[in-house]
């Protein structure tokens, strides 16, 4: 049972102890898409853990599952891992694990369920106050203007996304300020944030005890505004996007002493203000082949037995 045992082992540090470690460091402000990827890797290794365990504790329970598991390995590599003195607890390891696993997978489910559900409601609302004219197709136009006196602008993603901008945020937004928004929200899209954020929202929902998926959700919602505006940044410059930013949510109370809600908004202001140095291209590369090094690490202690047996 020692493999098995070795990788919830692992999958359990790293849920406990990444959340601390990024939490520590000091450059994923400065390269939010570096830390994104980290961030990714780091959950991936956990859940990678987690299931190759129960597939070596199913194996050592069950006969049937271990002549699948291991039907073309040699003799010499099944008796490697010593899966007849897994003893009893090998089933219950299995069954909780597969248990957690299918927990994930309903989570997620419901999550882009009710994402769906959101977006045709905000789609069938859109409808009602900006009816199509007549010949009008659908979402043939990327903007649309509705009447509002609270500046706002979203992104409705989907098969035709579009770019919602109210009358007050088009008197507000001055040159090329809605450009910039619009670079924000198409950065969103491109990026595919709105997957990261219903995994990340899934796996805390489903576990909220379990550090490391509570800090993934709190740093993905983050971490993908921070690199949306840095494209919008690059595009029409830091202070646009700040300003765009500004006109926004000035009269929402973000900005006051005490902000009851959106307290990121004045940082990522500040953020682009005046903005920290960037890591150089080698430390970039260098954390990004780290993060993809973390779910390697369950695989070598899975397999390491077997190509000892081989070697």
């Amino acid at each position: 049972m020692l493999v098995s045992l070795a990788l919830l082992l692992l999958g359990a540090l790293t849920a406990v102890a990444a959340p601390g470690l990024m939490a520590r460091a000091r450059w994923p402000e400065r390269e939010p898409v570096v830390a994104l990827w980290v961030w990714q890797c780091v959950v991936a290794g956990v859940l990678l853990s987690f299931a190759l365990s129960m597939t070596f504790s199913a194996a050592a329970a069950w006969q049937a599952v271990r002549g699948h598991v291991f039907a073309p390995a040699p003799h010499g590599v099944v008796e490697a891992y010593a899966l007849g003195a897994y003893g009893p607890w090998s089933a219950v390891i299995a069954v909780l694990l597969a248990l957690g696993g299918l927990w994930t997978a309903a989570m997620l489910v419901r999550e882009i369920h009710r994402a769906r559900v959101r977006r045709r409601r905000r789609r069938t609302e859109l409808l009602v106050r900006a009816p199509l004219m007549p010949g009008e197709d659908a979402g043939s136009g990327r903007l649309v203007v509705l009447e509002g006196e609270r500046p706002d602008a979203w992104w409705l993603p989907g098969a035709a996304p579009q770019l919602v901008v109210t009358t007050a945020a088009l008197g507000r937004l001055k040159g090329r300020q809605l450009d910039a928004v619009l670079a924000h929200e198409q950065g969103h899209a491109q990026a595919r944030h709105d997957w990261l954020r219903h995994c990340s929202d899934a796996l805390a929902t489903g576990f909220p005890q379990v550090p490391v998926f509570a800090a993934f959700r709190d740093q993905m919602h983050h971490l993908v505004e921070l690199a949306a505006d840095d494209v919008a940044s690059r595009r029409f410059g830091r202070l646009t996007i700040a300003l765009a930013l500004v006109e926004l949510n000035e009269d929402r109370g973000v900005f006051g002493p005490a902000p009851a809600s959106g307290a990121q908004m004045p940082l990522r202001v500040n953020r682009l203000l005046a903005p920290g140095e960037r890591l150089t291209a080698g430390r970039r590369l260098r954390l990004t082949a780290a993060a993809a090094l973390v779910p390697v690490v369950p695989l070598l202690v899975a397999f390491v037995p077997g190509l000892r047996a081989l070697g």
